[in-house]
């Protein structure tokens, strides 16, 4: 069994605790304005080339974003860095896109890493199948699960989908007992209203629980905008600018009410 991966990230350290190993897999349901990895939304392979600058000229290299990794090869990738996660107590995430699109292999691979002693975290939209949850929970310590608009209207307006079944899997995962960060998207003018804050604020104490362990308050930011010039999709948030630090503090201040931890960042 073989799963498409479209970016590896060694010695990652805001996707989990402790220094990890971090795996975009291929292929989103969602199409979220601000996405900062367009090039994991397709399912399938797709040309994304390299663009090098020396000086003011532009070298174009070709690429393809997504390769098939077995999972003894996703294994041998986290052995280079045993030591380090071993150390810092760190781990491993998988990420994308949405991982669980590629639910089996994400299973099999979860239950491998597992069996091998590595801390597992899974970063997820919340946008796939109940059983599909079910069958990674066994095998995943952490969740860091999105959270990225209660009206359903909005939500499907700006990532081409329903919050209804995100909203009843994050209930799910509260429930199984497993570690939860909540990761929120602070994006200016689509979600960072009073009104919204004070209901997303209301949804998390509403649903506190002792594994809901962290939000993490995540500022809208640019940096993925020149990979859409390179994949020739529209970028649609150019004319965003990022919240303020100060704004940052304000919100991990108000958040901070709901009696679960706050951290500015992953």
């Amino acid at each position: 069994m073989k799963g498409l991966i479209f970016s590896v990230k060694r010695y990652s350290i805001h996707d989990g605790p402790g220094i990890r190993v971090t795996f975009f897999m291929k292929g989103c349901p969602l199409s979220c304005w601000w996405c900062h990895n367009p090039e994991g939304i397709s399912p399938d392979p797709e040309p994304f080339g390299e663009i090098h600058k020396i000086g003011d000229r532009e070298f174009h290299k070709p690429a393809e974003a997504g390769r098939y990794y077995s999972v003894s090869e996703v294994m041998r990738i986290l052995e280079k860095d045993r030591v380090f996660i071993n150390e810092s107590k760190g781990g491993v995430t998988f990420s994308g896109g949405e991982p669980l699109l590629q639910y089996e292999f994400l299973s099999e691979t979860l239950k491998e890493c597992r069996s091998q002693g590595y801390h597992t975290a899974v970063d997820t939209s919340g946008y796939s199948s109940p059983e599909s949850y079910l069958m990674i929970i066994p095998n995943t310590r952490l969740f860091l699960f999105d959270i990225k608009h209660l009206d359903d209207l909005k939500h499907v307006e700006c990532t081409g989908v329903s919050n209804a079944r995100i909203l009843d899997n994050f209930r799910l995962i509260l429930d199984s007992g497993t570690d939860t960060y909540v990761r929120i998207p602070v994006i200016p003018g689509y979600n960072d209203d009073e009104d919204h804050l004070e209901r997303i604020r209301n949804f998390l104490t509403e649903n506190r629980s002792e594994n809901l362990k962290k939000i993490n308050l995540l500022p809208f930011h640019r940096v993925g905008q020149s990979k859409y010039e390179r994949l020739g999709i529209p970028y649609k948030l150019s004319a965003i600018k990022p919240p303020s630090k100060e704004r940052m503090s304000y919100l991990k201040e108000y958040f901070s009410e709901t009696g679960i931890k706050v951290k500015v960042g992953g």
